[in-house]
């Protein structure tokens, strides 16, 4: 009996030793859970963040592309405004020295006394006009004998043809056309024949 009483004692211990070992391997697990929970927490914390950041780039990036977009709207705008504003310079500047030839014309007029000279002297000033009117892109409509045509011409009168060949031919031009660059920029008014 007495070696039942040891064995019930050794078993118990056994037990006792197995069971306190169970408990510090379950503490020892739930210590290395709690120690995981707040790693996979960090884990996610910097997830959060790391996206956060990269929001704030997005927005900052987007931010300067609307910004600089806008920029470049007024600065399209301002350019726009000045080349219709000073458009024309370029035409104008060609055309001052015929301002100044004509002024000089004028003072010298009353001087003149010899009528070819100052028909002359006007028929060289529009000759250099016409020149520069050519080299801005204006040409002159042709419309002698020409057959009329409604993208060039304007009909403000029908006379009865001299002949039958200008039936449906301009007989006359009361008004000069233009075109500038191809493009019509006066139509002529014409007397076409019947």
């Amino acid at each position: 009996m007495e070696k039942n009483k040891d064995m019930n004692e050794e078993e118990l211990k056994a037990q006792q030793e197995e069971t306190l070992d169970n408990v510090a391997t379950s503490q020892q697990d739930e210590g290395d859970k709690a120690e995981e929970q707040p790693a996979k927490e960090m884990s996610v914390e910097d997830k959060l963040a790391a996206a956060e950041t990269k929001v704030a780039e997005l927005q900052d990036k987007y931010l300067r592309q609307v910004a600089e977009f806008d920029n470049y709207r007024k600065r399209t705008i301002k350019e726009k405004a000045e080349l219709i504003l000073n458009g024309a310079e370029k035409t104008i500047t060609a055309i001052l020295p015929i301002l100044d030839d004509m002024e000089r014309a004028l003072k010298n007029m009353d001087k003149m006394e010899d009528v070819a000279a100052v028909k002359e002297g006007v028929d060289l000033i529009f000759q250099k006009f016409v020149k520069i009117l050519g080299e801005q892109g204006v040409k002159k409509i042709e419309t002698e004998n020409a057959d009329f045509n409604t993208d060039l011409h304007e009909a403000i009168a029908q006379v009865p043809a001299p002949s039958d060949e200008m039936k449906g031919k301009i007989i006359d031009c009361v008004k000069t056309g233009y075109t500038l660059n191809e493009k019509v920029i006066r139509h002529s008014q014409v007397a076409v024949g019947l």
